[in-house]
């Protein structure tokens, strides 16, 4: 780690690279939310709470992180093929 750096006068070549990053509030991913009010066993609580802790991150977090996950493999959209019916009254 003692050894010095030599430098040289050797011609430097620099070119200008186009902005390509998005502007800061296109990095803010907020999605539409809605309070709902749910009823968990202290077993899944204290488990997700558990996690978070180890993650340092936010329970809560993780939960919606789950549920959007598991919406988002199941959630497929109907084929044009594939007509509902309404219900029936």
């Amino acid at each position: 780690m003692n050894a010095r750096i030599k430098y040289t006068d050797e011609p430097i070549e620099a070119r200008v690279i186009a902005d390509f990053l998005p502007p800061p509030d296109q990095l803010i991913f907020r999605e539409e939310t809605v309070k709902v009010t749910l009823t968990l066993s202290k077993k899944s609580v204290d488990f997700f709470k558990s996690e978070a802790a180890k993650n340092h991150s936010q329970y809560q977090r993780m939960l919606r992180a789950l549920i959007d996950h598991y919406v988002a493999s199941y959630d497929v959209p109907p084929s044009p093929s594939s007509k509902r019916l309404p219900p029936k009254r």
